[in-house]
């Protein structure tokens, strides 16, 4: 009854056992050359520094706007694609619900147009 899924016990059992051979066995092969360039903090490419960032430390609202419009677009995608693949077999009732998702989701891209955040200046 179990026999169809002996696989992909082997398979999930040996990317495991994988994943914990790395990770242990990393920290004794590899090379241990330190300096201080690599201990620093990394901050996308631009250098730390221990004062505020200027206007008090406070990010540009535009950031976390092209943030939650990268995330509307990754969630559009994740949505659609299967729609458009699977469209015929669907019928009016999966029209009606991409119709219902597309709306719902061009609230969002408007009050990400409201907020300014496709104004890319």
């Amino acid at each position: 009854m179990l026999q169809p899924y002996v696989p992909l016990v082997l398979m999930l059992l040996l990317a495991g056992g994988f994943a914990v051979f790395s990770v242990v066995v990393a920290p004794h092969l590899g090379p241990r050359r330190y300096n201080k360039a690599k201990l620093d903090a990394y901050e996308c490419g631009i250098e730390p520094s221990p004062q505020p960032v200027a206007g008090g430390g406070r990010m540009p609202v535009a950031y976390y706007l092209t943030a939650m419009l990268f995330i509307l677009f990754d969630i559009e995608m994740v949505f659609l694609y299967p729609f458009a693949v699977a469209a015929g077999s669907l019928g009016l009732l999966g029209l009606v619900e991409v119709v219902l998702f597309i709306i719902t989701v061009g609230f969002a891209y408007a009050y990400v147009w409201r907020r300014g955040g496709l104004d890319w200046n």
